[in-house]
C-alpha cells in the first residue's frame, strides 16, 4: 500500500510539473510573437547599421546586397516556408489562449478567395495563428488552399523581418501584390485581408463587437476585377486580449493617433494585457482569453475588368449582410447573448 501511494504521488507530481512546463512554454511562445511585432524591426535594422560600422561590416553588406536583389519578392507571393509554418511554438501559441479555426463550408481549389477578418484587436492575434501557422490545421480544413495573410507593406521594407513574415506566408496589403496572387499564381489561393486596419484597432476594447467597414469597399473591387469569392470571416474573442485606453473623437489623443495612422500607416495604441509573471498585474501579454475564427460561406463573384460603383455597392451590400448573420449565427455558441448585436461603421 506505501508503494502504491509512493507511485500515485509521483505519477501526480510528473503531470504537475508537466503542466507548469507546457504553461511556461505557452508564454514564451506568445512573447516571442509579441516582441517581433513591436519591435523586431526596428531592433533588426539598427543592429544592421551597428554591424556596418564594425569589423563585421562585409556580413551586413552582403545582407544589403541581398535584400536589394530580393526586395520585389514580397509582392510576388514570398517565399514561405511549411518547416516554419509546423514548428511546435505554433501549436503552444495556439494553445495558451485557446485559438480554434471553425469551417463552415467547403472551397473550391479552382476559385480564388480574399477572406475579409473581422475584427483586427491589438495585433490580429487569431489572424496570424491560424492563417500564418498550421497550428490551428488550416490546410486539413481546407486542402488545397494556400493562404495568405495581407499586412502592413512597411513591414517588408525592415530587414530580418521581413523574411521571418514572408516565411509564414505573409504578403504586404497593397495593389501590386494582391493582383500578383490573384493573376499570376494560378487558383486556391486566399488572401486574408483584415479589412477595419488601422482605423478599426483604435476602437477594439473587450466586451465591442463592431467593425469598420461601411466605407471600405478596395477589397471588394479587387475581388470583382479577378473574379475572387468573397469569404466573410469572424474572430469571436479578438477584442478580449487587451485592454486598450480608447480616446474619444475630437481629443488630443485620437488626433495624434490618426495622425499617425495617415502618414505612417498604423495608429499608435495605448494598451496592455497581463505581466508575465502573473496575471494580476500589467504587462504586453495578451490575456488568454478563447479565440474563435469562424470563416463563413464564400460569396461567388463574377470577374469584371472595370467594375462600376454599382458593381462595388452591390457586392459590398452582400458581403456586410453576410458578415452580420454570420456573426448573429454563431454569436450565442461562443459565449454571447442573443440580443448582441454587431456594429458596422
Amino acid at each position: 500500500g506505501t508503494g502504491s501511494n509512493i507511485l500515485s504521488a509521483l505519477q501526480d507530481l510528473f503531470w504537475l510539473l508537466k503542466s507548469k512546463v507546457e504553461k511556461q512554454l505557452q508564454i514564451i511562445s506568445v512573447l516571442q510573437w509579441v516582441l517581433t511585432f513591436l519591435v523586431m524591426g526596428i531592433a533588426c535594422t539598427l543592429i544592421l547599421m551597428y554591424i556596418l560600422c564594425t569589423d563585421c561590416w562585409a556580413i551586413a553588406a552582403l545582407y544589403l546586397a541581398w535584400l536589394i536583389f530580393d526586395w520585389n519578392t514580397p509582392k510576388k507571393g514570398g517565399r514561405r516556408s511549411q518547416w516554419v509554418r509546423n514548428w511546435t511554438i505554433w501549436r503552444y501559441f495556439r494553445d495558451y489562449f485557446p485559438i480554434r479555426l471553425v469551417k463552415t463550408h467547403n472551397l473550391l481549389t479552382t476559385r480564388n478567395y480574399i477572406f475579409g477578418y473581422h475584427p483586427h484587436g491589438i495585433m490580429g492575434l487569431g489572424a496570424f495563428c491560424n492563417f500564418s501557422t498550421e497550428a490551428t490545421g488550416v490546410s486539413q480544413k481546407f486542402p488545397g488552399i494556400r493562404p495568405y495573410l495581407a499586412t502592413l507593406a512597411g513591414n517588408f521594407r525592415m530587414p530580418i523581418l521581413r523574411d521571418y513574415l514572408m516565411s509564414g506566408g505573409i504578403c504586404p496589403v497593397n495593389r501590386d501584390s494582391i493582383d500578383y496572387i490573384l493573376s499570376k499564381n494560378g487558383s486556391g489561393n486566399a488572401i486574408i485581408i483584415v479589412v477595419g486596419g488601422a482605423a478599426e484597432s483604435l476602437n477594439c476594447t473587450p466586451g465591442k463587437n463592431s467593425v469598420t467597414l461601411k466605407n471600405r469597399k478596395g477589397f471588394v473591387k479587387l475581388a470583382l476585377r479577378h473574379g475572387a469569392d468573397l469569404v466573410p470571416v469572424y474572430s469571436f474573442g479578438e477584442n478580449e486580449v487587451y485592454k486598450q485606453v480608447i480616446f474619444e473623437e475630437g481629443s488630443w489623443g485620437r488626433w495624434v493617433q490618426k495622425k499617425f495612422q495617415k502618414h505612417i500607416g498604423f495608429a499608435p495604441c495605448i494598451f496592455h494585457g497581463r505581466g508575465l509573471f502573473s496575471s494580476n498585474t500589467w504587462g504586453l501579454l495578451p490575456y488568454s482569453k478563447p479565440i474563435t475564427t469562424v470563416v463563413g460561406e464564400p460569396i461567388t463573384v463574377p470577374k469584371i475588368d472595370n467594375p462600376s460603383q454599382k458593381d462595388v455597392d452591390f457586392y459590398h451590400s452582400m458581403y456586410v449582410d453576410s458578415l452580420i448573420k454570420l456573426f448573429d449565427k454563431y454569436k450565442s455558441k461562443f459565449g454571447l447573448p442573443e440580443t448582441e448585436v454587431l456594429e458596422v461603421n
